[in-house]
């Protein structure tokens, strides 16, 4: 796993506490997804097979998360104080994605960038998965918890500046306001 290969101080000085919560979960679902096997316990169905892969950064939420309609238009941008910034538009009707631009900044070192242009929609449940076009194994991940909906990255390091993609983390959103999600 990355995390094992930073230290705790180097995480700790750049991230604010509403960022360790979002690295508390992306370690829950990785470790979650790193016990199941690859064709799902005994008695799964095919449905149930799709909910054991997990990945970082932002890995799709555990089996316990309810597949909930996503209905959205939001709107994010926030800069905290370590200089982390990002902004973020995502419209969604029915687990199917209208519109999506998302950047991000790493403090002053760089950016990753998704746009919907370059991805098709190819799962809508039980989270909402974009491929990127461009065949590259990027996905983006959207799905909903009682409190937020979270878009998310997995082996997009190619959209980002080199080095700063394991402190390029998901973007939460408030499901009912629209706005960036408070933590």
């Amino acid at each position: 796993m990355f995390v094992a290969c930073l230290p705790a101080d180097a995480i700790a000085e750049h991230l604010r506490p509403r960022r360790w919560l979002a690295l508390l979960c992306v370690l829950v679902s990785v470790l979650l997804g790193a016990c199941s096997t690859p064709g799902g316990p005994a008695g799964t169905t095919a449905a149930d097979e799709g909910k054991s892969a997990r990945s970082r950064p932002g890995a799709v939420p555990s089996e316990s998360i309810a597949d909930r309609p996503i209905n959205l238009n939001a709107a994010c941008e926030q800069t905290d104080e370590a200089g982390f910034r990002e902004q973020a538009s995502l419209r969604v009707q029915d687990n199917v994605v209208q519109a999506m631009s998302w950047q991000l900044w790493v403090g002053q070192r760089g950016s990753c960038r998704f746009d919907q242009a370059g991805f098709r929609q190819t799962r809508r449940a039980p989270h909402i998965e974009l491929q990127a076009l461009d065949g590259s194994g990027c996905k983006l991940l959207v799905w909903q918890e009682p409190r937020r909906i979270t878009l998310a990255h997995t082996g997009c390091e190619q959209r980002c500046t080199p080095g700063i993609y394991e402190q390029a983390w998901p973007v939460m959103f408030d499901p009912r306001s629209g706005r960036c999600a408070k933590l």
